[in-house]
């Protein structure tokens, strides 16, 4: 295989934990869009439930501690991730309701109708939107809601450099309509979406990826695989820039329908 034919899922899952762990978010995405998806949520109290899955190092979970109330339970594959999330929650002093543990989105460790909130940025994809959307489901109560944000396309056609790009790293990716549809066919309501604005990509992930990549790097110096995944991270960035008008993340917010 080719390094120009690589993704993400070719590298060992330690080098991508490297990498990312000393980001404030692992993906697209900023403060106020996660204000901007919890302003859709009704109903949230003190004893609501909510679980943060593929949480990261927690960036946007802690901007959701601090404006909605309830516990929070922050899940992630990486020990890596989680021992900076619980770091972080204790320096903001929120730890006696937001905790990290590792664990998998495709194993999760909660009782069916449990939950009244599932929070996911930029990590369904890891288990698959469609699949994310239909195994979530039962963990949360009658009303409960889903908030995650998916890379979309937002057009039927686009140039084949990208479209095969994306076809490799990630084949599910899929338009605005055809998501909706998934979230409706899986049992909840649609209550809202909308695209995450470009600075989500440029200002809070591709700026802060420069100084990640100079210590991953310096650590790693030397290591053939730890080059070819930082310059997959510059690609990424360079394809972004080039082909944004064909595709972004998209923020869904639904609400649990039946029971």
């Amino acid at each position: 295989m080719s390094n120009e034919n690589k993704t993400i899922y070719d590298f060992d899952f330690k080098l991508i934990c490297d990498f990312f762990c000393t980001m404030e978010r692992q993906g697209p995405g900023s403060p106020e869009v996660t204000l901007k998806a919890l302003g859709f949520i009704e109903t949230l109290n003190d004893k609501s439930l909510i679980a943060d899955l593929g949480c990261g190092t927690g960036g946007q979970t802690m901007v959701l501690a601090q404006h909605a109330p309830g516990q929070i339970t922050g899940i992630d594959l990486s020990p890596e991730f989680v021992n900076v999330f619980n770091r972080n929650a204790k320096q903001l002093g929120l730890q006696d309701r937001v905790k990290g543990m590792v664990g998998s989105m495709d194993n999760l460790p909660f009782q069916e109708g449990e939950l009244d909130m599932i929070w996911s940025e930029g990590a369904i994809y890891n288990i698959g939107f469609e699949r994310g959307l239909n195994e979530w489901r039962k963990y949360l109560k009658p009303g409960g809601y889903l908030a995650v944000s998916e890379s979309s396309w937002f057009t039927d056609k686009r140039p084949a450099e990208i479209n095969d790009f994306w076809m490799d790293a990630y084949p599910e990716m899929d338009t605005l309509p055809n998501q909706v549809a998934k979230i409706y066919e899986a049992g909840y309501l649609p209550v809202a979406t909308f695209i995450l604005p470009e600075n989500c990509w440029t200002e809070h992930y591709f700026a802060s990826k420069i100084e990640a990549q100079k210590i991953f790097l310096a650590k790693h110096a030397g290591n053939k695989a730890a080059q070819e995944f930082s310059k997959l991270q510059s690609s990424e960035e360079e394809l972004y820039r080039k082909y944004k008008q064909f595709y972004g993340y998209v923020f869904f917010i639904a609400k649990k329908t039946g029971v």
